[in-house]
């Protein structure tokens, strides 16, 4: 039995659920910050997302079949959590999600846990110019690292179109950044 399947027995277990996520929480949390960090942008807005998602995790734990990576499933919540957060901001702020992703650009000057420079700065704004899907796959190739199969677990599509949509990504912040 894997790490993986041991720790997923435990968090399904009662007597261990606690433990257990301790386990995962401090495993995890880290990389879920980023990840859910790279769609929101904001420091604060970023805690209270990846709150929201370790929630939900441990809810929904008792759903995770084993299909795909127990990494893969949290990132898919996490992801989703993330898309949700700034849809309810749009909706209550009443401007489009594409406001909400500029807005938060241009809050990270004074946003004292971003470390950026104004290159960094300049690429964030190219970033938030894609569509929304072209930023989470720039995001978590990019930032992340991650392989384009794992990414295929995460946002349930092919590999093939994630390539596509990547390369695609590259090209329009290549084309915003000469153009600035």
């Amino acid at each position: 039995m894997t790490p993986e399947h041991q720790l997923v027995e435990q968090l399904k277990s009662k007597q261990h659920i606690d433990q257990a996520f301790k386990e995962l929480v401090s495993l995890y949390k880290e990389r879920l910050y980023w990840h859910i960090r790279n769609i929101v942008k904001s420091h604060d807005d970023t805690d209270d997302v990846l709150q929201n998602t370790f929630i939900k995790i441990y809810k929904n734990i008792h759903a995770f079949k084993g299909d795909s990576k127990l990494f893969s499933w949290m990132y898919r919540i996490a992801t989703n959590e993330a898309i949700t957060f700034i849809n309810k901001k749009a909706k209550q702020l009443q401007i489009s999600n594409e406001e909400v992703q500029q807005q938060a650009i241009e809050n990270l000057t004074t946003d004292v846990y971003f470390e950026g420079n104004n290159i960094q700065l300049e690429l964030q704004k190219a970033i938030a110019t894609l569509p929304q899907k072209q930023q989470m796959v720039f995001n978590m190739k990019y930032f992340e690292e991650l392989k384009f199969k794992d990414m295929a677990d995460i946002l349930n599509t092919s590999e093939g179109a994630l390539k596509a949509s990547y390369h695609i990504a590259v090209k329009k912040i290549e084309k915003y950044l000469t153009r600035n």
